[in-house]
């Protein structure tokens, strides 16, 4: 079924976005609207994000029911079903009435770190900070399930990218652009951060580095951050001690893996 929206193109092009960044593969990921009506448009179950035309889309109500149209062109048949995680972009909107679009994908360094069940906490660059904030993990649950939900729930309404454990992330905003963009923003910080560990370590910056940034935030950029998720500066002796010789084991690994 087609829709005639004016958010068809823009899904569209995410979705495509999406897979030639490499943030998705296979039929991986998903991507929904907010519509004027009320209702959530989202991508169908079992779709290459690469591959979606209008034909991929589905209207759903708040309960995760397809709707209908009364035009008599169209059967049951033609209607998708959603996404399989499509509860999880519902609970979202449920909680969250600022927000107006959701993208869930599996970004390669962003799922590495919620693999190995580390949130990108750290206040390490200015622009994720002002941005986001602290990007936390979310405790694993299965996907596809209402334990996705419960699991987004200590965060959803004081972040706006969240990264679940071992499945992926979830990021969302005002509108689509901005939905998808703070997805590039989590998997740039986390690519950043993977380097800087092969490189010896990241430094964050120190309390009086984020009370300058929030100053000129508020000042220049009219941003107020101090209503998301503090990121930390610092982490006690005994936690550096124990990720300085992880990270050195994972950099030496990398080593002998070049030399090969």
């Amino acid at each position: 079924m087609i829709y005639s929206t004016k958010y068809t193109a823009l899904i569209i092009e995410i979705c495509h976005r999406l897979y030639a960044n490499r943030f998705v593969t296979a039929t991986d990921g998903n991507v929904s609207v907010r519509l004027e009506n009320g209702n959530i448009l989202t991508t169908r179950t079992n779709i290459n994000k690469g591959m979606v035309t209008a034909e991929d889309l589905v209207e759903v109500d708040m309960q995760g029911e397809p709707i209908l149209k009364s035009d008599i062109r169209y059967q049951i048949s033609d209607v998708c079903s959603p996404s399989t995680e499509i509860g999880m972009h519902l609970y979202i909107y449920s909680q969250r009435t600022d927000v107006h679009a959701v993208v869930h994908a599996h970004p390669p360094y962003a799922t590495g770190f919620a693999t190995a069940r580390q949130p990108l906490n750290e206040c390490l660059f200015p622009e994720v900070i002002v941005g986001l904030g602290a990007i936390p993990l979310a405790e694993y649950a299965t996907p596809s399930t209402e334990e996705v939900s419960k699991s987004l729930e200590p965060y959803v309404k004081i972040a706006d990218a969240i990264l679940l454990a071992n499945h992926g992330v979830v990021t969302y905003g005002k509108d689509l652009w901005d939905a998808y963009f703070k997805m590039e923003k989590v998997e740039h910080a986390a690519h950043i951060t993977f380097v800087a560990r092969m490189l010896g370590g990241e430094k964050s910056l120190s309390p009086e580095d984020i009370e300058k940034l929030k100053a000129i935030s508020q000042q220049s950029w009219g941003k107020d951050f101090s209503e998301r998720i503090a990121c930390e500066t610092s982490c006690s002796s005994e936690e550096k001690s124990v990720n300085s010789s992880s990270d050195e084991d994972i950099r030496e690994l990398v080593r002998k893996m070049l030399r090969v």
